[in-house]
């Protein structure tokens, strides 16, 4: 016991540190990048569709071992590239996916029930799409997903135990939906679906994405239930490498929270 808990305090140790230093040298990549951006306007990167795993582990693990990511387009510039570069260096033993918005509604479609169809098609926001699609992918493959400007602090492996059947994160007050770890078939993720595909259904668009897909929906279905989840700092940070500038160049107000409620749902008939 006594071992296990000195190994869980030197991870903790340890992921505030590459923690710190990301944001350092993030900081550094980003004003570097305002910079070559200014001179070199259309640079971009291409973030692959698929990598394989780069490094094989006798380690079975009860969580899929894949990296699922998405966003508007897989074209990105230089800050957004580094963040993929360093989450695939911290995962050399997992597969990465990364799936385009055309190819979340073509799974949804091919492996969604008629009324998840229905809801997924009334979404016009990008994220609202893609909060839906990542619940329903990882319940019905499993892995982990983490958004496109998040980064994990440690080795994925190290973050995530073999016998782990979940994984979430949490902040001082509520769990975060941009880092989601699961095994196919996961009630809280099932139970969340089914809130968003209410919320749908129901045009509760009062509260914006975070409420209608988002991470307000996952703390609602969620409850007082006991999970696997751990602080977001030890686990998986935001916006060390990027911010919403380098991110929306080629999308601009693209992000979320420039969304008006009342669009986000396709007007009715």
């Amino acid at each position: 016991y006594n071992q296990r808990k000195f190994k869980g305090i030197l991870y903790m140790s340890l992921a505030i540190v590459i923690n710190r230093l990301c944001k350092i040298f993030g900081s550094l990549l980003k004003g570097i990048s305002y910079i070559i951006y200014f001179i070199f306007p259309k640079l971009r990167f291409k973030i692959p569709k698929v990598s394989k795993v780069k490094i094989s582990s006798k380690t079975n693990y009860l969580i899929p071992k894949i990296i699922w990511q998405t966003n508007y387009s897989n074209i990105v510039t230089l800050p957004v590239y580094v963040n993929y570069l360093f989450n695939r260096l911290m995962s050399l033993d997992w597969e990465y996916r990364y799936v385009s918005t055309e190819d979340r509604l073509e799974y949804i479609k091919q492996n969604a029930s008629k009324n998840y169809i229905e809801a997924f098609e009334k979404l016009t926001d990008g994220a609202s799409q893609a909060d839906f699609w990542r619940l329903f992918v990882l319940n019905n493959i499993g892995g982990v997903y983490m958004d496109i400007d998040a980064h994990v602090v440690l080795p994925l492996s190290k973050l995530i135990n073999p016998e782990d059947k979940e994984l979430f994160i949490k902040s001082k007050v509520r769990y975060n939906n941009y880092f989601l770890a699961t095994t196919p078939n996961n009630k809280h993720f099932k139970n969340t679906l089914d809130l968003i595909v209410d919320n749908i259904e129901n045009r509760r668009v009062e509260g914006g994405v975070y409420s209608l897909t988002g991470p307000m929906a996952l703390n609602q279905a969620i409850g007082d239930e006991k999970i696997n989840y751990k602080l977001y700092k030890y686990v998986c940070i935001q916006g060390s490498f990027t911010n919403e500038y380098f991110q929306y160049m080629d999308k601009p107000r693209g992000k979320w929270t420039h969304a008006k409620k009342e669009n986000l749902l396709k007007k009715v008939d």
